[in-house]
């Protein structure tokens, strides 16, 4: 295949739903967390639920950064930005992501915070060369993905000799996300979400590559496929995960083979463990606390580092009680569960930072009207 609309050709996505039908077993119920928010989006968008059978339930996980970035954070970016000297670079669903009372960087912005929205790390690299008399600093965030990006966007700043630049750096890692998942022991009677499988996110595989996710299989006994971002890679996903457990079998499968090897990108992985070292502990939104799940930059790159440039104060802030992004992050609820959805909060005035990126969970089942059967059946 070559283009994109082969990988949506519907007449395989319906012999695909075909076989999912005939193959899962009428008298078992199978629950597939998709953890990458870009494979929430695409069920979502293409209806992917509503072609499988009753018993194959998928559970929205929680692979969207700007989603599980916790209120404090948020809250520690702002007071940074309201500092005068300091010109606070952000890709721009951080600019709406809720922190604590509401409050937000494009709220912040319009008290008079020097907010900049970026569409990439030489953005930030270029706005402190030609800025030389503020601080500038970039907001980092996301997965695997993101991570190579940041630490070239250092590696620039050394070979310059900006003394104006610095990183507030949130990259996580996914697989103690997942672990976290697994070993949860607040979701539901027998201490454990009810995971049969994993669906694995696509582009932060193409960075680590397949390995890191083998103690999932290995330890936790639940099988995980990568794939793709197309309708066409997540049916077949969905059956290749259905097969693994119908053949009681708990492997690490590539279906993103087109772009997923087995070790990942060497280069971006050396690029990253060169620059940055795992943090003991970072917090994400709905999962807590999550140990080795967080990086920060190596001693010889802290004068790279905003948090010991600014002495910026850990926060821990508790979210809105009336908001269960955190359920939904850990797969226990879904959008229509919460009382705020689609009522006070929608992704143009989110209560909670589901609803801000297209890839949350609540944003996708809005934008799509995924929504509306709920609310329908409830009607009747």
């Amino acid at each position: 295949m070559k283009y994109a609309d082969e990988f949506r050709d519907k007449e395989i996505a319906l012999g695909l739903a075909k076989a999912i039908r005939a193959e899962a077993d009428l008298a078992r119920h199978y629950r597939f967390m998709e953890f990458c928010g870009g494979h929430t989006r695409t069920i979502s968008r293409y209806g992917l639920e509503d072609m499988l059978p009753n018993n194959v339930r998928m559970i929205h996980g929680p692979g969207c950064p700007v989603c599980v970035l916790p209120a404090g954070r948020i809250d520690m970016a702002i007071h940074l930005a309201m500092r005068p000297e300091v010109m606070l670079c952000v890709y721009g669903d951080l600019m709406r992501v809720p922190g604590s009372q509401g409050a937000s960087l494009l709220k912040a912005k319009a008290r008079g915070a020097d907010v900049r929205m970026v569409y990439s790390t030489i953005d930030a690299i270029r706005i402190a060369e030609e800025n030389p008399a503020r601080e500038v600093v970039f907001f980092a965030i996301g997965f695997e993905t993101t991570t190579p990006p940041t630490a070239i966007m250092i590696r620039l700043a050394e070979k310059k000799r900006l003394s104006n630049f610095s990183v507030f750096c949130n990259h996580v890692l996914t697989p103690p996300a997942m672990q976290n998942i697994l070993e949860s022991s607040d979701i539901d009677k027998a201490g454990r979400v009810e995971i049969d499988g994993f669906i694995g996110p696509a582009h932060v595989s193409i960075v680590i590559g397949t390995t890191p996710y083998e103690f999932v299989a290995g330890e936790f006994g639940k099988p995980v496929v990568i794939t793709g971002f197309e309708p066409l890679d997540m049916m077949q996903a969905i059956l290749m995960l259905v097969r693994q457990v119908n053949e009681h079998r708990h492997e690490v499968e590539n279906q993103y083979r087109r772009a997923v090897i087995r070790g990942g990108n060497l280069r971006a992985k050396e690029e990253v463990s060169d620059i940055f070292e795992l943090r003991d502990r970072f917090e994400w939104r709905g999962l807590g606390r999550v140990p080795y799940s967080g990086l920060r930059l190596k001693p010889a790159y802290t004068k790279y580092d905003a948090e010991l440039r600014f002495a910026m104060r850990e926060l821990c802030v508790a979210d809105d009680p009336a908001c269960e992004c955190g359920a939904i992050l850990r797969g226990i609820k879904k959008p229509v569960d919460c009382k705020l959805f689609g009522t006070v909060c929608t992704p143009e005035t989110p209560m909670g930072s589901c609803m801000v990126s297209s890839e949350g969970a609540c944003a996708a089942h809005w934008i799509y009207g995924r929504f509306r059967d709920h609310q329908q059946r409830q009607a009747s």
